[in-house]
């Protein structure tokens, strides 16, 4: 089985440009070629700084995967961080690791890089790196990101935690070759975590888990009521406007929907006084079949007053 393992454990410092813009095309989508112009370029600063100020300075031996797979070629890009950024452990035959429980070996204070014990202190005095090196999508530099308290705006360490993105905190941190190395590490994570959570078979790991699958039908969704919840109070004052209004035309509740979103925005009652006074003349005036029956009534009433009379004339009565 072929493994597609880095080609080259040459320093991305010292390759061409157009190697480099070769390597962009290859492998993972997130190590664009602007990223690696600037992990070129820490790993170049950090040696310059060390010919001209004969500092220590570590070679982070990072070389990106080439694999055809982007996503394949990313795991193996955050697997290889993660390795290059586990600060270093003592041996496990040194006392200072069992009698004092001091098992990582520069693990001293926020002037030291946990990882090579690159005195980061007497780096930042010389040439601060981390001003020089930015992320190549915001512009902002690892100080900005890393160094500077976010409330304040004074600079406070980055601290650095036992495994790399969780764990305990530290004492120290990390160098600035190492800290773009990290700051890189955590947008591919994220970009990790965003297709998974994408990515249908997700639910059948959840189950696997212990996760519970419930069915629910649509219809048992209640659908939520948008009225706010100061004016659920008059409620029962338009439930009976409702069934007033169903009684006489004088009372009238519009609504006007809003045509983009299908919702009622504007609601009014209207109380016709005219339409109510108009009800009001034709309870009280009879109407003309009334009047009418009325009519025949009293004519059968006068017509049998008049047969009473005539029968009251007649002799013998």
């Amino acid at each position: 089985m072929m493994m597609f393992q880095p080609t080259s454990s040459q320093p991305l410092y010292t390759v061409n440009q157009a190697h480099i813009a070769n390597l962009a095309t290859q492998g993972n989508q997130q190590l664009t070629h602007a990223a690696l112009q600037e992990m070129m370029a820490a790993q170049q600063g950090m040696q310059d700084l060390a010919a001209s100020q004969n500092i220590d300075v570590p070679k982070v031996n990072f070389y990106p995967s080439t694999h055809p797979d982007p996503r394949k070629a990313r795991r193996r890009d955050i697997k290889q961080a993660y390795k290059l950024l586990q600060p270093a452990k003592r041996s496990i035959f040194n006392p200072m690791r069992w009698l004092f429980g001091r098992k990582f070996r520069y693990n001293k204070d926020t002037g030291t890089c946990v990882v090579d014990g690159a005195n980061v202190a007497e780096l930042i005095k010389h040439d601060n790196l981390y001003m020089r090196i930015s992320d190549e999508e915001t512009g902002r530099s690892l100080w900005e990101m890393y160094w500077e308290n976010p409330v304040t705006g004074q600079p406070e360490a980055f601290i650095a935690r036992d495994k790399v993105t969780s764990g305990k905190k530290m004492r120290g941190t990390y160098c600035p070759e190492h800290l773009h190395l990290y700051h890189l590490l955590c947008k591919w994570e994220a970009e990790e975590d965003k297709q998974n959570e994408m990515n249908p078979s997700r639910l059948r790991d959840k189950v696997k888990r212990g996760v519970s699958i419930v069915t629910v039908p649509v219809a048992s969704f209640k659908k939520k009521d948008p009225t706010p919840e100061m004016l659920k109070k008059y409620e029962p004052f338009f439930a009976e406007l409702e069934r007033d209004a169903g009684k006489t035309k004088g009372i009238n509740v519009l609504h006007y929907a809003n045509p983009l979103t299908g919702q009622n925005d504007v609601t009014m009652v209207v109380f016709d006084l005219r339409i109510f006074q108009q009800e009001l003349l034709q309870i009280n005036q009879p109407t003309q079949a009334f009047e009418d029956l009325l009519a025949q009534e009293s004519l059968k009433i006068q017509h049998s007053q008049q047969n009473i009379d005539v029968e009251g004339l007649r002799p013998g009565m």
